[in-house]
């Protein structure tokens, strides 16, 4: 039987590293495995955590506080007047926009337009000449009919941003009224609202004379201007240039309300040879019944002082009424009244209409 054989041991020295290499190999193992579970588990949280915002409702908005818009009152008029009942204060705010700037029509050879659409008047017979011009016409349409309804012939001057105005207007001219386009100019008073498309002296050439066209094109059959407000404007000779040179073009006459003692309206009327008178009297600065009354006695004062006179009212109660009972008296008084063309005519000819200065701004 043979000799059983010795196993060989490993030197000391190579079991101890066998042993170290296992024990680092378990250790990287280990931490091999961690890292691996660790970004398993960040892997799934990503995941989730995306789904869950994507169904997470918006956030909801931030709570605003709206301020409601502050609503300033329209200023009175620069001429002073009574305050008319809330259920007949004329609307201003309804006025399309406006149209583009037109050329203006080339002066003609044939009979101007302020002659064109004058108003017969009756016969003067040596009578001293009174015209009454209602302005504001055509916001209050029931003080505008009462106005209408007065013995003719009046000269009805109707707002440029009244509504219907060839309506109303075709209804004046029907019953024998000469007519007018009130055009609103810039007052000296800048809190005062002249109204939509007012001439202002601040304006370039070409807006101011948009705004004038605009309200030129208005309707027919007028047979000139006067001014609405305007104690500014009218007192600026660069600004009232182009409107007198467009009235020229277009064969208009000019009436100066007189609004201020500094207009120069009349005077560059004369200056470029267009027709124009300018007003005597303010029938209702006041608007109580003595005082209407007053003004209609200065009236027949200048008609027979100066031949003629013109007197500037408005379609307020206490004014219609006063009128209804004044006119009637005239032809007993050797008055006559007539439209304004016949004035502008007697003035055309050299006879003397300067022009009282009683009456406040407007």
């Amino acid at each position: 039987m043979g000799r059983p054989r010795k196993t060989r041991r490993a030197p000391p020295i190579l079991k101890r590293l066998a042993q170290a290499i296992e024990t680092r190999w378990r250790t990287i193992s280990r931490g091999l495995r961690g890292a691996l579970a660790a970004a398993l588990v960040l892997a799934i949280g990503i995941i989730i955590g995306v789904a869950l915002t994507d169904r997470a409702p918006p956030p909801k908005p931030a709570h605003r506080v709206v301020e409601a818009p502050v609503i300033h009152p329209a200023p009175p008029s620069e001429r002073l007047a009574a305050e008319m009942p809330p259920a007949e204060t004329p609307r201003q705010d309804a006025v399309l926009p406006p149209a583009a700037p037109a050329p203006a029509p080339p002066v003609g050879h044939g009979e101007p337009t302020w002659l064109r659409f004058a108003v017969k008047p009756p016969a003067i017979e040596g009578r001293a000449m009174v015209a009454i011009v209602l302005d504001d016409l055509g916001l209050d349409r029931k003080r505008t009919e009462r106005a209408i309804a007065l013995p003719a012939p009046l000269t009805l001057s109707f707002m440029t941003y009244a509504e219907e105005l060839p309506r109303q207007t075709g209804l004046a001219h029907g019953a024998g009224h000469e007519l007018l386009l009130h055009v609103p100019m810039e007052p000296l008073d800048a809190h005062l609202d002249s109204g939509p498309n007012s001439l202002r002296t601040g304006l370039g050439h070409d807006e101011l004379l948009r705004r004038l066209r605009w309200g030129l094109d208005r309707f027919s059959g007028y047979v000139g201007i006067n001014n609405h407000m305007g104690s500014r404007f009218t007192s600026d000779t660069a600004s009232m240039t182009p409107v007198i040179e467009e009235l020229r073009a277009r064969g208009l006459l000019f009436l100066d309300s007189r609004t201020a003692a500094t207009t120069v309206g009349e005077m560059l009327a004369r200056r470029q040879g267009v027709p124009t008178a300018a007003r005597n009297v303010f029938l209702d600065d006041e608007t109580s019944a003595p005082a209407i009354g007053a003004r209609l006695a200065d009236v027949e004062q200048a008609a027979r002082r100066k031949g003629a006179a013109v007197a500037i009212g408005h379609a307020h109660d206490a004014t219609l009424a006063a009128l209804a009972a004044w006119l009637p008296t005239l032809a007993a008084k050797q008055l006559v009244l007539v439209p304004l063309t016949t004035i502008v005519r007697q003035s055309e000819n050299g006879t003397n209409t300067t022009m009282s200065r009683r009456g406040s701004a407007g």
